[in-house]
């Protein structure tokens, strides 16, 4: 990683895992919920003309993978992916996993960091879609901190078109996170959902954070 933390993709048979130094950052067992923060953004967004999606992370693409099965043909998803090696691991060991998304012709690939991309749009995005912590802290970079903080909420508030969508993957609730979303003027939905698809492992939790639209006069 940019600040010299260890990033490590491990195989076992099949199955794979990412890890940073120690912590596992996800893994092939377990994607319901990562699935979940892209489709369950998508159902906010029914009925918008060609969607404009930022996803901050490429992971194992479960986030990507499920938007793509769901957004319409004229939809384009931005993805930010700042470490290239996740890519390449993408494009080789996990490219059977990967099913060709990255080359979906919806899809701009940049290898930037997606605080960057937010701060540089105003009315930009239909929908954010952040899952590159364990939650709203910067458990793989230290500067990722300031995505969650009142400036980083702001920003994304910007960043977004009226009535566009915040979402924030993560693995445990922060009644901290949730006040920074409503004071910076969100509407703020929390939905818990299960890692696995069966319903089984730990729960997680999605902040799903919409921006008003303008009041009429």
């Amino acid at each position: 990683m940019p600040d010299g933390a260890l990033l490590r993709l491990v195989q076992r048979g099949d199955d794979f895992t990412i890890l940073l130094d120690r912590t596992e950052l996800m893994s092939t067992r377990a994607s319901a919920s990562e699935e979940a923060l892209a489709t369950l953004t998508y159902e906010r967004l029914v009925g918008r003309a060609a969607p404009d999606l930022l996803i901050g992370g490429y992971g194992m693409g479960y986030t990507l993978r499920a938007a793509l099965a769901v957004l319409p043909a004229d939809a384009h998803v931005t993805l930010a992916e700042l470490v290239p090696e996740v890519i390449e691991w993408a494009r080789g060991p996990m490219g059977k996993l990967t099913a060709g998304c990255l080359d979906d012709p919806r899809v701009l690939l940049v290898a930037d960091d997606v605080a960057m991309l937010i701060d540089a749009a105003r009315d930009g995005y239909d929908a954010i879609l952040l899952d590159v912590d364990n939650g709203p802290e910067g458990i793989t970079r230290r500067i990722n901190d300031h995505l969650y903080t009142d400036d980083g909420v702001m920003a994304a508030k910007l960043a977004l078109k009226p009535g566009g969508v915040l979402a924030v993957w993560s693995a445990w609730p922060d009644p901290d996170f949730t006040t920074r979303l409503v004071e910076a003027g969100f509407h703020v939905t929390e939905t818990v959902v299960m890692e696995q698809a069966d319903g089984e492992g730990d729960k997680h939790l999605i902040w799903f954070a919409q921006r008003p639209y303008p009041t009429r006069t």
